[in-house]
């Protein structure tokens, strides 16, 4: 298998790491708009790796160059790991280059105009989804959604549904940590600009009763247990795709997603908000050079450490996981299936920080199921469209397995 992988940030880099260590691969061009990054992430390798990994540079919003690349490289796949408003030139490109698709972050949403906190507007992923049929009859599968959350989670939720339970009550997505990064008041592990817009935008609910509605940020407060010495951590209503995911694929009364981010994360975010400086929209801003154009989110970005640079001061562990409540064999059940990685661990095998990693996993364990034809499709389909069993039995493959607590 020959890929493009389009991002060469933390989870770009960690996705070469483990990929390298696995057979599958034939070759992985690794692009990004910064090509220092990109040969950086190659050269990390070591030489031994040097026929099977190359650098590029690549703007990603430029469709024709993503193109001729996909066509000089004669790749049979683009793996998208940017920033998720750089979606959909990627999976057009794909699309009309004729390989398949994956990404670990869906298409943006815009909230409702009038009642953003009830109604949805354009959901996260509509705009890929309305390219199923182009993706089906050209033959190619865009495979949406596959990192940790969205990915594993969608995963456990298949797995749940087929093995697990005879009906769903709720499939609720829980994510927690106890990670604290030395020197910091305020280092987020993971790309500000999408933790921005999943945490400031509506958070989405599903209800088999009335389809997909919204609610307020950081709604619906609960404290959650989280296992291998997290413990309780208090989550809540959080803009993810598994909601708008889960439901496709598997039948379930109400899904939901909470993200353990704590009251100082939350009031900072809220204060982001209050000066406006999780905006996307460009101002006009006095320099020695003259007028420029920046975005604020942009701008608080740059001003906050790189995620991929924090590992030697991060301690901790962090948790990805999917809750079910439903009912086996005329009984009640709940269980939360589970994902750990210390970040103590991450950093001593593979150089990369927890958050990262585990989000890179995901989408190698897919790529060696596409490879194999363990995982076949076409069209645009999540990771709940798949058999779980093997996805898990891969993972535990690789070295980091996953867990069950019956609650």
């Amino acid at each position: 298998m020959r890929v493009l992988l389009v991002g060469a940030g933390g989870v770009g880099s960690a996705i070469t790491k483990i990929a390298a260590r696995r057979p599958f691969l034939s070759h992985m061009v690794v692009a990004d708009y910064d090509l220092g990054r990109a040969q950086a992430a190659v050269a990390a390798l070591g030489t031994d790796q040097a026929d099977r990994f190359s650098a590029a540079r690549l703007d990603a919003t430029d469709r024709p160059s993503v193109e001729a690349l996909l066509r000089a490289e004669r790749c049979d796949v683009l793996l998208n790991a940017t920033d998720p408003r750089f979606v959909l030139p990627l999976f057009e490109a794909a699309l009309a280059s004729g390989v398949h698709y994956l990404d670990m972050a869906m298409s943006l949403s815009h909230p409702h105009p009038e009642r953003p906190h009830e109604l949805c507007g354009v959901k996260l992923g509509d705009d890929q989804f309305a390219r199923a049929e182009a993706y089906e009859k050209a033959g190619l599968l865009a495979l949406v959604g596959i990192g940790v959350e969205p990915g594993l989670s969608d995963v456990f939720a298949r797995y749940a549904a087929d093995e697990l339970f005879d009906e769903i009550e709720e499939v609720g997505i829980r994510d927690g940590a106890n990670l604290t990064v030395e020197g910091y008041d305020f280092a987020p592990s993971f790309s500000i600009w999408t933790t921005i817009e999943e945490c400031l935008n509506p958070p989405v609910v599903y209800e088999a009763d009335r389809g997909w509605f919204t609610t307020a940020p950081f709604s619906e407060p609960e404290v959650f247990d989280f296992p291998e010495g997290i413990g309780p951590v208090e989550c809540v209503n959080v803009e993810h795709e598994e909601v708008l995911l889960v439901p496709r694929w598997v039948d379930a009364k109400r899904v939901t997603f909470k993200y353990g981010l704590g009251d100082d994360f939350i009031g900072k975010l809220k204060t982001l908000h209050a000066l406006g400086l999780d905006s996307t929209e460009p101002l006009t801003v006095p320099s020695a050079l003259g007028p420029v154009q920046v975005s604020p989110r942009d701008v608080v970005a740059a001003a906050l450490p790189d995620p991929a640079t924090l590992g030697e001061r991060m301690h901790g562990k962090t948790c990805a996981g999917t809750w079910v409540k439903g009912v086996k064999g005329g009984k009640p059940r709940e269980v939360y299936l589970y994902h750990v990685v210390d970040n103590q661990w991450s950093m001593r095998e593979y150089g990369s920080q927890a958050v990262v990693w585990q989000t890179a996993i995901n989408p190698v364990v897919a790529l060696e199921l596409m490879a194999t034809g363990a995982w076949k499709g076409r069209g645009v389909l999540g990771p709940e469209a798949f058999p779980p069993k093997p996805f898990l039995e891969l993972l535990n493959v690789y070295g980091s397995p996953w867990g069950l607590r019956e609650q």
